[in-house]
């Protein structure tokens, strides 16, 4: 069974002062023009952080109007790219320096891991900002050969004012995966951070001041979806918005833009990623990378590999395995360096993943371990492993977001790929093989965005990262992603009495 860790957060690190919780607006904090504030609550201890502003639509129409104005006649999209890199690059260095700070802010908002915290989601933050400042000076139209007398070439221009909404289980990566490629570009924004973990990133907007990013350009309205993010859907001064989040919220997004002004949109929505073992892999390694899987960021992560596949031949070894490692695993406090899992994001997220606990026992689906919280305090939960499961099941179809794994029994390479396709999802997918045509044959069959073989979780910045199906369009990560916030546009011009064409 998971072990509850008792150690007091006060023992492993210092609990910061929460320095800003105002809207940040034109280069300002400023409250709220209702004057209105909601709780920010700690996952660990169900105890209020602080009270943040709440944004409506009269805050993000001050935030769009600022926005327009540093987009339309600011400096941000008409400095050389160079320096709007410098600048950036600047950004980056101050978010190293208060690393520790940021961290905390992680781990008592959502509930993250704080040493994981500090050595990967902080630092790859910084770094995706220095990608993409990098880029920002290699913005290249083309020179095109017409058919006809004319000259034409084509340019990347940026997009315009943006709406960045931002989930709440990556509260830095996934803001930084969206606002560096959008700065790089020229772009100005409004961001609305999560209600569940808004601190991250009004510290943020801190340090972009400090950093020289002109007022204006990035804007951070704190607030709920149906109201701060629903007016960043519809707003008519929005010229594009990137979403990651639920599928349902996803479509309310679409449908919003589209009865707007058709804003460009980008959705990373829900998934339900299959992983897929072989009986020739290494069963050490599949237990391992299968835990990781689905117990990574206490399961609140949208690739994570909650239906797991694995052939027969080595099924009962690895399920044997799998429940040792898994009753193993240490849930409690973020701050403990022992611990492996923290607590869910919140109470609605708590009860969520176990009224599915409750379907899949009630479905009919075998217990193998977990399925219950830890503690008195705090939203703990089991790592929870069902095996004897059915496609049709509710626990295998829908995104349930926590600690919970499917675990099914494949005999063939192509009842494999069927099962592994039999969802509406296309996120992402594992395979784990030895056997190079197996691996070509499967991750060629799946439809998912990003296929990983013999690995999992691998994420690189330099490497796109988005869904087919119900898990959206466009992409976050790489050159694909600078790309959307940039248009084209083609200059065409006649040539006279030209030897060529």
């Amino acid at each position: 069974m998971a072990t509850p860790s008792n150690g007091s957060s006060d023992s492993f690190v210092k609990m910061p002062t929460i320095k800003f919780t105002k809207l940040f607006i034109n280069g300002e904090f400023v409250d709220s023009i209702s004057g209105k504030t909601f709780e920010t609550i700690d996952p660990r201890t169900e105890e209020v952080i602080a009270r943040v502003a709440e944004g409506d639509k009269e805050d993000v129409n001050l935030a769009v109007e600022a926005a327009r104005q540093a987009f339309d006649h600011g400096p941000w999209p008409r400095l050389p790219g160079s320096e709007r890199g410098r600048i950036m690059m600047k950004f980056a260095d101050l978010i190293d320096e208060h690393v520790e700070e940021i961290a905390t802010l992680e781990a008592i908002d959502a509930g993250k891991l704080f040493g994981l915290a500090k050595l990967h989601d902080i630092p790859l933050g910084a770094n995706t900002l220095r990608y993409y400042a990098g880029a920002a000076d290699k913005i290249h139209g083309e020179v095109l050969k017409m058919s006809r007398e004319f000259h034409a070439y084509t340019l990347r221009e940026p997009i315009g004012v943006v709406g960045l909404i931002i989930p709440w289980n990556f509260p830095t990566t996934l803001l930084f995966s969206k606002v560096s490629p959008a700065l790089a570009a020229g772009c100005t924004m409004v961001v609305k951070p999560a209600e569940q973990t808004p601190l991250s990133a009004l510290y943020y907007a801190h340090l972009a001041k400090l950093a020289g990013i002109p007022n204006g350009v990035l804007n951070v309205v704190t607030g709920f979806g149906p109201t701060a993010g629903a007016a960043i859907s519809s707003h008519m001064g929005i010229d594009g918005v990137s979403f990651t989040g639920s599928t349902n919220i996803g479509r309310e997004i679409m449908q919003a833009a589209a009865k707007s002004n058709l804003k460009v949109v980008s959705l990373e929505l829900g998934g339900k990623s299959p992983l897929v073992i072989f009986d020739d892999a290494d069963v050490d390694k599949a237990v391992q990378l299968a835990l990781l899987g689905i117990l990574f960021n206490k399961g609140e992560i949208c690739v994570a590999s909650s239906r797991v596949f694995v052939q027969e031949g080595i099924y009962d070894e690895f399920v044997k395995k799998l429940v040792e490692k898994a009753k193993d695993w240490v849930v409690g406090d973020p701050f403990d360096p022992k611990v492996n899992q923290g607590p869910q994001v919140d109470k609605k997220q708590f009860e969520k993943i176990l009224f599915y606990i409750d379907h899949g026992k009630r479905e009919g689906a075998t217990l193998l371990t977990g399925g219950k919280p830890v503690g008195d305090k705090g939203y703990y939960i089991e790592p929870t492993i069902f095996a004897d499961v059915k496609e049709d099941m509710l626990i295998v179809k829908d995104e349930i977001f926590g600690p919970v794994m499917a675990l099914m029994k494949f005999k063939t390479i192509d009842e494999a790929i069927k099962m592994a396709n039999n969802t509406k999802y296309g996120l992402a997918a594992g395979i784990l093989t030895n056997n190079l045509d197996v691996a070509n044959t499967v991750s060629r069959s799946i439809r998912a965005g990003i296929i990983w073989i013999n690995c999992y979780f691998a994420f690189d910045r330099d490497c796109p990262y988005g869904g087919y199906k119900m898990s959206g369009f466009g992409r976050d990560n790489g050159l694909e992603a600078l790309h959307k916030y940039l248009q084209v546009k083609s200059v065409v011009t006649p040539i006279y009495n030209s030897p060529w064409l």
